[in-house]
């Protein structure tokens, strides 16, 4: 059996009273891509800001072997947790390769020695962002913006990265392109969990997957036979999605 980077069992979570996520149990083995599609509203982005300590949450959760669910945001990155949230959350008035800088926040705290190496490697897989390197954030692209927020979160060398919509508002080469990077981290031996309400592009490149529905995971499976499950195809992967 494959070394889990993630187990979570039970765990429910919301906002104050309203609980969003019900009895959630997932899994993602070391070096996999694992997705959880399911429409706007189902839950996806709950789960990912519970699992990251942003919202607090009742259930199991243990990464790398070690129980988490009681530690701060701030202890589960220092573990190895990196997210990269729907809104990019960039800062703006910085240059590309500020933001960047400031996301090698955990391995200056671990001292890892050459740290800054890792700049040119999120050059190396996104040139754009190193042609742009002395621009204002403010001033990028959608797509570049996303670029940035993923390359930022490498700069942690984090062990499990955790993505929010990255395809959201991107145009169709763009999403090619992020959907690229991400195969290609996988190949870096990076674990990765992406929450999509793209399910073609996500199964496309993905492992093991999983379906989110108003709180609730209704199916789960490798991503090659999710797509060709008859409710997936008819749910979310019609012609209508392109």
């Amino acid at each position: 059996m494959a070394d889990m980077m993630l187990e979570v069992a039970g765990l429910h979570a919301g906002y104050g009273k309203a609980e969003v996520l019900r009895g959630l149990s997932l899994d993602a083995a070391t070096g996999q891509v694992v997705t959880v599609i399911g429409p706007n509203g189902a839950g996806k982005s709950t789960l990912l800001n519970a699992m990251m300590g942003l919202l607090p949450m009742r259930g199991t959760l243990r990464f790398a072997g070690e129980d988490i669910a009681g530690l701060p945001m701030e202890q589960r990155v220092m573990r190895g947790l990196a997210l990269v949230p729907e809104k990019r959350e960039l800062f703006g008035t910085m240059s590309v390769e500020d933001n960047l800088i400031l996301g090698g926040w955990r391995p200056v705290k671990l001292k890892v020695p050459n740290w800054r190496d890792g700049l040119e490697r999120v050059f190396t897989l996104f040139p754009r962002l190193k042609e742009r390197r002395t621009q204002q954030a403010s001033t990028l692209s959608g797509g570049e913006r996303q670029m940035l927020a993923i390359a930022r979160a490498l700069m942690g060398q984090p062990r499990l990265l955790m993505l929010d919509e990255p395809s959201l508002g991107l145009a169709p080469l763009i999403v090619r392109d992020i959907f690229m990077t991400i195969q290609q981290l996988r190949a870096d031996g990076v674990t990765i969990l992406v929450v999509e309400q793209n399910a073609r592009a996500a199964l496309n490149i993905a492992d093991h997957g999983y379906v989110l529905e108003t709180g609730d995971l209704v199916l789960e499976g490798p991503a090659d036979e999710l797509a060709k499950d008859p409710r997936v195809i008819e749910t979310y992967l019609g012609a209508q999605r392109g």
